[in-house]
């Protein structure tokens, strides 16, 4: 009984153990069969898979002038899970040329996780970076003694021309919101931090590739994996061209030297920027490489503010540019027609005089030539007080209404929101909530804001919208948002103004006669008419004013337009028209006759403190 009870038991025993082979048999059909993670681990530990960066997009301008492109670099990465414990830390160091401290900092700073957030001891980090082919040529020869390091090659932007630095922007390291926002980035990657680099970030930057490579049990690289069966290869960014003249923008630049301003110019048919200049600037390359932290710190602490786009950010008031636009709106409205006259009494007027001496009564062409301040406020008041008689009531501020809406067609107190500038501000044409909160809703009326006849008072403008208005004016009514990308056609973008195209020639006559008998008389071009307006602007209490001007040529069909702001320099017609001539004369053609003009608005210095950039790189 008792082995019968034994020989029972015998059978159970064999039965568990069947069991347990078979579940062992199961376990490495499931992990050589099923799952094949377990034989890419083994493949890892045998082959290396390296980003293949690829280059970045060349940038041209808009004749075919190469601007930006790119020269090859090389960095040192590590895999910290892969360097053995017996690492040659000096034979190391000694390849590189650094010290041993240096690189135990960088070594500690990879792997704080604050200062590293991405880091993990299985994916390469960036230990030096930037490096040039003489730097990693000594490592190169002995890379298979550190397992773990690798060098791969990548690219830095560099420029044939020292202009245009806050039009191309500038490549830097990404940030650990970048990488969270774009799952393209891994630490260390590089992408666009402003200008065109920027805006057209994933045009520019390509397609990453992997390259995958076999070592041996040493570590060393014995070359491709399958002759490369699974290398991804990478795409290269595309190619933009611009919309800016280079050479043009580079006369602006100089114009621009030792004084605080910008210069904007536009090809009207268009929309197209043909130069979008600010000053003080710098030269670009010296935001590339090794230097690039330092040398930004240094623009960022620049008390004149470089950094400062003023072509798209800085706001100003109008000053006399903006009576184009209060004549236009007028004739509109039929507050006044193109022979209305009103009376000037010169600097004695009141409430608003005049800094000008001519005759009077004014009419509307003799009041854009002289730049009548009474003209345009006697106009400007005519108009919110139609039917009205000086009161402050629902129709008065119905034609407020009317006359901000109009205003606002030019492409005033809004951002350019289809342009691919995306560093703008939105400027200023005041809503009637503001005079209510400001004055109470009974308290303001036509002579309490009768600043903003003249383009004074709370009306700001950036210097592009103040250039598009002058676009908008020689085209007769209608703009194409301004841009920079020529290979991107805006033509749909085209924007009318509720101004009817009649009124527009008017206005366009009264610019050809500032031009000829007005406040920019002295700058007309030989055998080229052109129209233009002059303006100065209040830059605040103690301040010299601001000198404005906007202009076209030729007249009959303008080519280009420009506008010109130059910092508390005193009269438009001092400073800042003859600039825009210039470019004016520059464009249209190819020469510059007016030497003697030149040389002396690039060498005059309105602002000592402004650094003049280095103009030898050709």
């Amino acid at each position: 009984m008792i082995n019968d009870e034994f020989y029972k038991r015998r059978y159970v025993i064999t039965a568990i153990i069947m069991m347990v082979v078979f579940v062992y048999i199961c376990r490495l059909f499931f992990l050589q069969i099923v799952d094949n993670t377990t034989g890419s681990k083994a493949e890892t530990n045998a082959l290396v898979k390296q980003t293949i960066y690829p280059p970045r997009g060349l940038i041209y301008d808009r004749n075919g002038e190469l601007l930006v492109f790119n020269q090859p670099i090389y960095e040192v990465t590590m895999i910290m899970h892969e360097m053995k414990s017996g690492f040659d830390t000096i034979s190391f160091c000694n390849a590189l040329s650094i010290t041993p401290e240096m690189f135990e900092s960088r070594v500690e700073d990879i792997k704080n996780k604050k200062k590293n957030r991405g880091y993990s001891s299985y994916t390469p980090q960036v230990f030096l970076s930037q490096l040039s082919k003489e730097d990693v040529a000594v490592l190169q020869e002995s890379l298979y003694k550190y397992k773990g390091v690798n060098i791969r090659k990548r690219t830095l932007r560099d420029y044939t021309y020292p202009a245009a630095a806050q039009v191309l922007g500038s490549v830097g390291e990404v940030s650990q919101k970048d990488i969270e926002r774009d799952s393209y980035y891994t630490a260390g990657d590089y992408s666009g931090r402003d200008g065109i680099e920027r805006t057209y970030e994933k045009i520019l930057r390509g397609e990453k590739g992997v390259e995958v490579l076999m070592r041996d049990a040493k570590g060393k690289i014995q070359g491709s994996y399958k002759e490369g069966e699974m290398d991804e290869p990478a795409k290269a960014g595309e190619d933009i061209t611009l919309t800016i003249d280079i050479h043009l923008q580079m006369l602006a630049e100089e114009l621009l030297q030792g004084k605080i301003g910008s210069v904007v110019a536009i090809e009207p048919q268009t929309g197209e920027i043909l130069v979008l200049a600010s000053n003080p600037t710098w030269d670009p390359s010296i935001l590339v490489g090794k230097q690039r932290s330092q040398n930004y710190n240094m623009l960022l602490n620049d008390p004149t503010k470089p950094l400062f786009n003023r072509a798209t950010f800085a706001q100003y008031p109008p000053g006399s540019t903006f009576k184009t636009v209060q004549a236009l709106v007028c004739l509109q409205e039929k507050a006044i027609t193109p022979y209305t006259m009103y009376p000037c009494g010169g600097k004695g007027t009141k409430p608003i005089s005049c800094t000008h001496f001519h005759g009077s009564p004014v009419s509307l062409l003799n009041a854009i030539e002289q730049s009548c301040n009474p003209y345009f406020w006697c106009a400007y008041r005519d108009f919110l007080e139609k039917d009205g008689y000086g009161n402050n009531n629902e129709n008065f501020k119905k034609r407020y209404n009317l006359w901000r809406d109009d205003v606002m067609s030019f492409g005033l107190g809004q951002k350019f929101t289809d342009s691919d500038i995306s560093e703008q501000s939105a400027g200023n044409i005041p809503t009637i909530s503001f005079f209510n909160k400001y004055y109470g809703e009974k308290g303001w009326k036509a002579i309490t804001i009768r600043s903003l006849s003249i383009g004074q008072g709370e009306v700001l403008v950036t210097p592009l919208q103040l250039c598009n208005v002058a676009a908008t004016i020689a085209n007769e009514g209608w703009y194409i948002t301004p841009h920079l990308n020529r290979n991107d056609t805006m033509k749909s973008h085209i924007h009318h103004t509720s101004v009817d195209q009649r009124w527009f020639p008017i206005v366009k006559e009264g610019m050809g006669r500032v031009m000829t008998n007005g406040t920019g008389r002295w700058y007309q071009l030989d055998s080229i008419t052109t129209g233009g307006k002059t303006g100065t602007a209040q830059a605040g209490k103690g301040k010299q004013d601001h000198a404005l001007f906007i202009g076209m040529a030729p007249l009959e069909k303008p080519e280009i337009v420009v506008m010109v702001v130059v910092e508390n320099s005193g009269f438009g017609a001092t400073w800042a028209a003859p600039i825009a001539s210039l470019i004016m004369e520059q464009y249209l053609t190819g020469d510059i006759k007016r030497k003697d003009l030149y040389n002396r608005m690039a060498n005059s210095v309105i602002n000592p403190n402004v650094k003049k950039v280095n103009r030898n790189k050709q």
